[in-house]
Parts: C-alpha cells; sequence; structure tokens
C-alpha cells in the first residue's frame, strides 16, 4: 500500500469501510462492529475438539508466555498481541511487546510488530505482559494501542510491500535504548503513523497500556490508559485525558474529554469505547476509570492545532453511593470502595449494558451487571437505570446480548444468563476457577473460557444446558473468537484455531493421536 496524498489515502480508507461491513465473515475488532457486542452470525462451528487427539483442529502455534488480547481476523490475517519470551527472530531478544500477523489459513508468521520495553518504572509497562489490547483493523490498516503507550497505524501486509507512509523509524522504534539500531527486514510491521500518549497527551499509564481502539469513519476512539503510580495511591497525570480522539489517516490529536476524571479513577482506565445511534444521533459511549458510563457526541473537527473538548451527551453512575473523593484511601479495602469498569460497554437496542464494581486486585468485592437508557441527556443517574443484576465478586466480562437475553461471567466462578428487559436470572451455571474472558455467542451456543483453562459450551437459550467441557492446559485470558468457519481461542502461551472442517486425526502405531500436542500446564503471573 502506497501512500500517494491525502485524496488517495481517504480512498483507501472509504474501501475499507464497505469491505468490512456488519456481515462481513471477518472479525477485524473486539466484539461487534461499533457496538461492542459478544455475538457472532458465524455458522458450523465445532460442537467439540480435543487438542491430544487433534480433533477438530485446524492449526495452533506458540505464542510468547503472557497473552491477555482477544484474537482478530481480517484480509486472511490473524493479529493478536503477546510477550517476546519465545523470540521468532534473532535480532529481537528480551522482554519486548509483540503483535503478531499470522496466515488465517496456516498459522505461518506473515510479521510482527516488536516494541521495546518502557525502563524507567516497571509499573508503567509490568515485564512480561507483551502488548495486551486487541488490534483494530480497517481494510488495509491496522490500529493497536502498543505497551509504551503509543497509537500505532499499520500497513496490514507488513513490510512485504516495503516501507510505506510518512513514518520511516521503524528500525529505531524496535530498538532498545542504549543499543546499536536494528535494521527491519521483511517479517517486521510496518509503522504508517504514531502517536504517543505519554507524550502528546500527558498519560501515565499504569501496569500495561490496554485498549481495543474504536473506528468510525476518520475518527479513532480510544481509552487513555491513565492511571495510577506504583504505590497504587496517587494519580501521577490528574489533568490527562481519559478518553482521546485521533485522526484516522494522520494520527493528528482531535479530541479529549474534559469531566476532570483524573482525581477520581481508582485504579487505570481499562475500558475500550463503543459507538450507539440513539434517534438518529451518534454517540460515542465511555466508562471511565471512575464507574462512570458518559456519552459524547463526535468531535466537531473544527480545524483548530489544540485537541477540542467532547461535548457530553449524558452522564449515569454506576455506583452513586460509593466514595468520590480521596478514592485512594479505600486501596486494598475488600468491604467498601469505589466502583471500577474494566470491560467494554455494550449498545443494543437504545440501552447499553455494562459491567462494574469493585477493582479485581485492590477494591470492594461486588459487582453488578447494568442496564441504562441511552436516550437522555445531561445527568442521568437517578432516571436512566433500567435494572441491576448482582454478580459475584468482581468482574471483567463484556456481555453479549442476543434474542432478549444476557450472558455474562464473573471472577466467582458463575455464568449469569439475564433477561435482557428485566434484569431477572434466567439461570446460572457454575465453573471451576475465575472467568476474565467475556463470552461469545455464536451458532447458537455460548463460548466462555477460564482462568483453570476449560471452555465450556452451553445452549444459548432460556434452557440451560451444558454441551461440552475441554481444558487447554493453561489461563485463558482472551475471549474466544469466530471468524471464517474458525473458533479461535488464545490460552497465554498458545493460539489455537478450531474448525469442524478439519481433516480427522490419524492415528499413530503407538496408539495415540495427532497432529496436535497439548501445551503444559502452566500459571501466568499477573501483577496489576
Amino acid at each position: 500500500m502506497r501512500l500517494k496524498g491525502t485524496l488517495g489515502i481517504a480512498a483507501t480508507l472509504t474501501a475499507a469501510f464497505a469491505v468490512f461491513s456488519p456481515a462481513s465473515p471477518d472479525q477485524p475488532q473486539f466484539g461487534q462492529r461499533h457496538t461492542r457486542n459478544m455475538v457472532s452470525s458465524e455458522r458450523n462451528l465445532p460442537e467439540r475438539f480435543d487438542v491430544a487427539s487433534g480433533l477438530n483442529v485446524k492449526w495452533s502455534v506458540p505464542l510468547g508466555t503472557e497473552t491477555h488480547g482477544t484474537p482478530v481476523v481480517a484480509g486472511g490475517r490473524v493479529l493478536i498481541g503477546t510477550n517476546n519470551s519465545r523470540p521468532r527472530d534473532p535480532k529481537h531478544q528480551g522482554d519486548r511487546g509483540v503483535l503478531l500477523c499470522l496466515d488465517e489459513h496456516t498459522g505461518r508468521l506473515l510479521w510482527q510488530l516488536v516494541v521495546p520495553k518502557r525502563e524507567d518504572d516497571p509499573y508503567l509497562d509490568w515485564p512480561e505482559s507483551g502488548i495486551s489490547g486487541s488490534p483494530t483493523v480497517e481494510g488495509d490498516r491496522v490500529y493497536v494501542l502498543d505497551n509504551r503507550g503509543e497509537v500505532l497505524c499499520l500497513d496490514l501486509n507488513g513490510m512485504a510491500d516495503g516501507n510505506d507512509g510518512p513514518f520511516r523509524d521503524e528500525g529505531a522504534h524496535m530498538t532498545p535504548r542504549g543499543a546499536p539500531t536494528l535494521r527491519p527486514g521483511p517479517a517486521d510491521a510496518d509503522i504508517l503513523w504514531l502517536f504517543d500518549l505519554v507524550a502528546g497527551a500527558g498519560i501515565w499509564s499504569h501496569d500495561s497500556a490496554y485498549s481495543s481502539i474504536l473506528a468510525h469513519g476518520r475518527d479513532l476512539y480510544l481509552n487513555s490508559a491513565n492511571g495510577v503510580d506504583a504505590s497504587h495511591r496517587h494519580i501521577r497525570r490528574p489533568d490527562a485525558p481519559s478518553l482521546v480522539v485521533l485522526d484516522a489517516l494522520s494520527g493528528q490529536y482531535l479530541a479529549r474529554d474534559n469531566e476532570g476524571i483524573g482525581p477520581r479513577i481508582f485504579h487505570c482506565t481499562w475500558s475500550p469505547p463503543a459507538l450507539a445511534v440513539v434517534n438518529g444521533r451518534t454517540q460515542v459511549i465511555f466508562c471511565g476509570g471512575d464507574g462512570v458510563v458518559y456519552a459524547f457526541a463526535p468531535p466537531r473537527r473544527t480545524g483548530s492545532a489544540r485537541p477540542e473538548p467532547l461535548r457530553r451527551i449524558w452522564r449515569f453512575d454506576c455506583d452513586p453511593g460509593a466514595p468520590k473523593e480521596s478514592v485512594h484511601r479505600f486501596t486494598g479495602s475488600r468491604r467498601e470502595g469505589p466502583s471500577v469498569i474494566h470491560s467494554a460497554p455494550v449498545f443494543h437496542s437504545n440501552r447499553v449494558y455494562v459491567t462494574v464494581g469493585g477493582d479485581l486486585w485492590w477494591g470492594k468485592a461486588q459487582s453488578w451487571l447494568k442496564c441504562i437508557d441511552a436516550t437522555g441527556t445531561g445527568d442521568v443517574t437517578r432516571t436512566a437505570e433500567r435494572w441491576s443484576y448482582p454478580l459475584q465478586g468482581h468482574v471483567m466480562a463484556t456481555p453479549a446480548i442476543q434474542d432478549g437475553l444476557v450472558y455474562v461471567a464473573d471472577t466467582g466462578g458463575r455464568i449469569h444468563c439475564v433477561d435482557a428487559g428485566t434484569g431477572r436470572p434466567v439461570w446460572t451455571h457454575d465453573v471451576s476457577g475465575e472467568v476474565w474472558a467475556s463470552p461469545l455467542v455464536a451458532d447458537g451456543r455460548v463460548h466462555v473460557a477460564t482462568r483453570r483453562g476449560e471452555v465450556l459450551l452451553l445452549r444459548a437459550g432460556r434452557a440451560k444446558q451444558l454441551l461440552f467441557t475441554g481444558n487447554l492446559g493453561e489461563p485463558i485470558s482472551a475471549t474466544p473468537m469466530a471468524a471464517n468457519g474458525t473458533l479461535h481461542i488464545a490460552t497465554m502461551s498458545r493460539l489455537y484455531a478450531f474448525t469442524s472442517k478439519a481433516p480427522s486425526p490419524r492415528v499413530t502405531p503407538a496408539g495415540r493421536t495427532g497432529p496436535a500436542s497439548a501445551p503444559g500446564r502452566k500459571r501466568a503471573s499477573v501483577s496489576r
């Protein structure tokens, strides 16, 4: 992809939105396009699989040793973030953030983005955490937030078709501080533009800069990952934005929220935004690190050299009785304190569904699934709540809504099916271990993965039926993802592609079956 002026870039981007329509079999971002609903229209997905025998295993590839981001599929490629504990190129050694681009049909490595760690403070870029967010693909552009807090626009084709775009310093970008400058090769990422949230927006990231970028027209929306410092009791950049808008073509900093969220952030700003169209008006739905859901109008694009403040349409405090000032005096309390939102909001039928509650690592053991009317204006805390459903302990998962039912799971080890209209429980199912990943509804089944490596398939609907349980041998943080007849599941150290069209497993002379081999059981150490 050679960039030949603004008109050529605009034409490329316009084509991108035509390629990835809601009916596209690809899955180019986290959740359904714009709404973040964790529902797929895929059919004929495998009803069961077995890694040891190779049953329904299309392919599997090793990743690093920590993988938290959900894979995406676009243009014949699978992209997923991980770390560099298993280097794929001898010139990239040591701890790095990595974004892999794999061939969708074989799992073969096409190229990788390799990003050195931030050296000054481990809490800015936690060791071995890698690139933890999910990329977003529009046409032949990949948008991702890396481990250093940089928003990158990448060429989906990598360096194979040359070094495109105005950015030419890929060698310096992939080189750790003080080391001789590396020379990029055909297996390296091609960076088209870069915007540094630390230098350009003044954020202070915590543990890992995480987001899944929302693309709408020429606007890119993302949570800033601003958070506490190493003490977990201080916001180093209270004036930094929580929601940032960039230009998709150039990376220009267009707009930001002006809500003063910084001092009320209990841990970090990890919730990626969603898009809603309410009565013909576009809204950007954003969950702050203060436990409040905000709706903003898109930026006006005034042409100002400074980022414009986003105009707020409404705000909803998910936990109005919680403390709002000096929130860090509750750090470490499991009984009381502010609420946070780790998951993405989901827009469905003029309502916003969101999971909220105490922080998993530092907060109270209380959480809810909330349903909010998105048609109001102003402070709608007292008027917009349609229902509130209690969950167990803490919650990390984004909900999935289909056929009048909401599916969600929590770290208390329970899967919930809730009536979307009333908030009343329909059924629950207990699992062993915590659930961090979001449930995926696809092909009439609810797919749930746990931190103990279990994958459960339950029948979608009002009558609970457990259809299948398998185990992949190590913790799973990433959400299962379906595209083009294939179910993709990433454990901490391996990515699997399961399909009902896979060849039957072969029986070896020893009586064992192949071709895939199960990874050893491992436990990941995640510090927040």
